[in-house]
């Protein structure tokens, strides 16, 4: 882990950062947002919102599902902005980033894990109650793929990998003959992520179900979410010749491209988070592409950079409050702070103004932080 602060900042993207704090403020309470205007206003329209706020039961697909593969493709789009050819370069000057990048992947391994058995609890001394797999942890192997593939090969290469991978899973799902269940079987018990999480992943699974949502086969699709950010990265630092607004246009066009071949290949392969299928990564994929040109438009190109910054404040320092949602009270410290004020409203009330309190608190460490140039990287 490293804490930058230095009087200068490196110029980002900062679409990038507003993006990537969008995505983390629904995880550090703002999900519950929407029942606080239901319980304040009776007006039922906000069940349909309060609904998106949630994990789909198996299949289909909710705004909540998007949050975390939307976080790694940013971590590619990230990577395709500076793309670095090492494969050319001597070895010596390659060790540095090579020792990052297996750093990096370690400490958020590590971290996961942590974040696994945080909320007051603690990881277990016995390593066969450890869970293993964690959302840090995919995104940690998501990313290295990604970068290795970035340093090796060109971009035609990246690109017939992210196809294959996508083929290939899809395939397994579809072909495999798992015991007592068959071949194509969809379910979280006869499902081929199933058997092979019951076969090779350590430990034990999310709440101990047959497979784990963060298992070891659904997170090789996942660096298909990572490449396609790597794609994208490439498309914005390149200059177009119809200039940014025609990027604009282009993106758009990709991203509803890929919601419609992914809802299409749910006919065969159900768009499915846990299981991470084909046509949920194309469908996440499309919507990932659609709110990044969204924000880039707004933030970088009609420049209302004002309007984004407390997204960008979270974005800045994502990774570490994430890890910190796992690890402190934040309720406590907001009952602390607000709770007079939380109870001296009227009853209707007091649900959202606890919610847009715990998030306050949060967001004012991160601005303290973001206002002193601390900017945790792992």
């Amino acid at each position: 882990m490293e804490v930058a602060q230095a009087k200068v900042s490196k110029r980002r993207l900062m679409s990038l950062d507003a993006l990537r704090g969008f995505d983390m403020f629904w995880i550090l309470g703002g999900e519950a947002l929407f029942a606080g205007l239901l319980a304040l206003t009776s007006w039922q329209g906000w069940l349909w919102f309060d609904a998106q706020m949630h994990h789909s039961e198996w299949h289909g697909f909710t705004f909540y599902d998007l949050i975390f593969p939307l976080f790694i493709f940013l971590s590619g789009v990230a990577l395709g902005l500076s793309p670095k050819r090492l494969d050319k370069l001597p070895v010596a000057q390659r060790m540095p980033l090579y020792k990052h990048a297996v750093k990096r992947l370690l400490l958020l391994l590590f971290f996961g894990i942590l974040y696994n058995h945080g909320w007051g609890t603690g990881a277990p001394t016995v390593p066969g109650e450890v869970r293993y797999a964690s959302v840090l942890g995919r995104i940690a192997f998501a990313w290295f793929f990604a970068a290795i593939l970035v340093w090796h090969t060109s971009l035609r290469t990246q690109i017939i990998v992210m196809a294959g991978v996508l083929i290939g899973y899809a395939l397994l799902q579809l072909l495999f003959p798992v015991p007592g269940y068959g071949a194509g079987s969809f379910t979280p018990e006869g499902s081929v992520n199933a058997f092979i999480d019951t076969l090779f992943l350590p430990g034990i699974t999310y709440q101990n179900r047959p497979l784990d949502p963060e298992g070891i086969l659904s997170t090789i699709p996942a660096v298909a979410n990572a490449l396609a950010g790597v794609f994208v990265g490439h498309f914005i630092v390149r200059p177009h010749p119809k200039g940014e607004w025609a990027k604009v246009a282009y993106m758009l066009i990709a991203g509803v491209g890929f919601l419609g071949l992914g809802w299409l290949l749910d006919i065969v392969v159900p768009v499915n988070k846990d299981l991470w299928t084909s046509s949920f990564t194309l469908v996440t994929i499309g919507w990932s592409l659609i709110l990044l040109t969204i924000f880039y438009a707004i933030v970088d190109l009609l420049k209302w950079q004002t309007m984004a910054f407390p997204f960008v404040v979270i974005g800045c320092n994502a990774i570490i409050i994430y890890l910190a949602s796992s690890l402190i009270n934040w309720k406590f410290t907001a009952k602390g702070l607000f709770g007079g004020i939380i109870d001296a409203i009227p009853a209707a009330g007091q649900e959202l103004v606890a919610v847009i309190s715990l998030l306050l608190v949060q967001w004012l460490l991160l601005f303290w932080m973001y206002r002193r140039n601390i900017f945790i990287k792992v």
